[in-house]
């Protein structure tokens, strides 16, 4: 367990990227074992270490209102842990009962391992936080290979690296084979950072106009709204009244990204997800005041709760609006990938659990990923929130955006972890799909991301401030963006049939 939470301080904030070698406890754990049983309960021990140190963030949404959630803490700190823990202890068991020892073990439990993984990313909602690939979120030149395989196959390529010293104090891998696949491990290991620093050199940057898009300028917004005084009615026109401030700042207030001309004006602004806490149904004079912060033939872009009438029931959605220079509702999006017990409650009729967010109707899901039309930018793909955590659901596959835009509200989890977990996680997802990401987050982090991963600028948490942005040139639509998760399943069928040709061999006596 300690040796799990060791290596979640390989996550962001912290990027201590030697601890990401705290995988090869696992196999250890997993091959010292005498049964199945006892495998997968050692591996349910070292994931529950890795996830409770990794999550322990989650706790302060609960001190947002203490006096009616902090109860659900230990439910959501040990809870959540100790279920995403399982997913480990059947990779671990599973790994225990098709490969007893040596070497076959070491490639049988990162295939199981991160297969598991896979599963905890789309198993009942998903929630695939904190992967084996965002133990390298330090290392750029590694994670362009997730334009390939992806954040899954990314996640197998860390297992197999951080578990291969083990092999070395396996009494049953001989020293040739040790010696043969480490070398081959390394040379692969090196062509494929190899290629990801080449990619990167090659890849131009904003400062040069190769790198940008021409004519379009984003302002970010962070409001930095604090989340106990976010749906005060009595500060609402407040908050309103920040953000139309921020979004009309001259140019010498707002941070300047690098790349940009000396007389640019913004063609597209953007607030955070639910910047604006009215319901937007019938706001025709808060309507107009926002009005008065969209650039001339441009657009702004917020986010605010809407509720909707069908079938003599009502809908209520975490929508983002489109405004153009005449005031008109371009577009919305309604939020598809919903936070379960936070916008709906799942078995809501059996489970008497409330929200987090307060209200008297669970949130609807939208129909999603969509690319939307800008006047003031290329088409666009909007990720609400913790959208931009799932790997390949990203982009409409029926037409590919010019960039992604992931609008949210992290405020729920203070200045601890969660917020620079949630950037690395998201920047993941510029990578795979190579597409430059702009990231406007309430109480930060917001950042400006380009198709290789490269964080541009950005916003630190707990800061009011605006940022004037080119927007990054997309690159040419990449392996993952076509295949999808097939490479990773390739690599893991690849390692169990190579693990199994020598599953039933008696081994080498020394």
């Amino acid at each position: 367990m300690f040796s799990g939470a060791a290596t979640s301080l390989s996550l962001a904030p912290l990027h201590l990227l030697p601890l990401s070698f705290g995988h090869a406890a696992i196999l250890v754990l997993v091959a010292n074992s005498t049964s199945v049983r006892l495998a997968a309960w050692r591996a349910w021990l070292w994931a529950f270490g890795y996830h409770i140190s990794g999550l322990h963030w989650i706790a302060n949404a609960m001190l947002v209102n203490p006096k009616e959630d902090a109860w659900l803490i230990p439910f959501a700190n040990i809870g959540l842990p100790a279920i995403l823990a399982v997913y480990a202890a059947v990779a671990g068991g599973l790994a225990k009962h098709l490969f007893k020892c040596g070497w076959q073990l070491w490639i049988g439990l990162s295939a199981t391992y991160a297969s598991a993984e896979w599963v905890r990313g789309h198993a009942l909602s998903g929630f695939p936080w904190n992967l084996p690939s965002a133990t390298v979120d330090g290392w750029l030149p590694l994670l362009q290979s997730a334009s390939v395989i992806g954040s899954y196959g990314l996640s197998l390529l860390v297992l197999l690296v951080t578990m291969l010293p083990v092999i070395w104090i396996d009494r049953k891998t001989s020293i040739q084979q040790r010696i043969l696949i480490t070398a081959a491990s390394c040379l692969l290991l090196i062509l494929i950072i190899g290629w990801g620093a080449l990619r990167l050199a090659t890849i131009p940057k904003l400062t040069d106009p190769k790198g940008v898009v021409p004519g379009v300028v984003v302002k970010i917004v962070q409001g930095n709204v604090p989340q106990r005084d976010k749906w005060n009615p009595l500060l609402k026109s407040k908050h309103i009244k920040r953000y139309l401030s921020m979004s009309k700042q001259r140019r010498k207030d707002s941070i300047r990204a690098p790349g940009l001309v000396c007389n640019y004006m913004p063609t597209v602004v953007v607030w955070p997800e639910t910047a604006v806490t009215y319901l937007m149904n019938d706001k025709s004079n808060l309507m107009r005041e926002l009005f008065l912060s969209v650039p001339h033939k441009g657009n702004l872009i917020f986010g605010a709760p809407y509720i909707a009438q069908t079938d003599n029931k009502y809908r209520l959605y975490n929508r983002i609006f489109a405004l153009d220079s005449q005031a008109n509702v371009v577009w919305t999006f309604d939020k598809t990938h919903l936070v379960p017990f936070g916008e709906y409650t799942p078995l809501s009729g059996k489970l008497a659990i409330s929200r987090m967010v307060r209200s008297k109707l669970d949130f609807t899901p939208g129909i999603g990923p969509l690319t939307m039309n800008l006047q003031g930018a290329p088409p666009v793909s909007l990720l609400v929130c913790y959208e931009a955590i799932f790997p390949g659901k990203t982009v409409d596959p029926k037409r590919r955006p010019s960039w992604l835009l992931n609008v949210t509200n992290d405020a729920w989890f203070g200045r601890w972890s969660g917020p620079y977990q949630h950037l690395a996680i998201s920047r993941l997802r510029a990578i795979e799909q190579r597409l430059p990401m702009i990231r406007v987050a309430n109480t930060g982090i917001s950042a400006v991301i380009d198709a290789a991963g490269r964080i541009v600028t950005s916003i630190s948490m707990g800061i009011t401030a605006s940022i004037d942005t080119p927007l990054p040139t997309a690159l040419a639509k990449p392996m993952f963006s076509i295949t999808g998760d097939i490479p990773f399943f390739i690599m893991v069928l690849s390692l169990l049939l190579v693990g199994n040709c020598w599953r039933f061999q008696p081994a080498e006596e020394h």
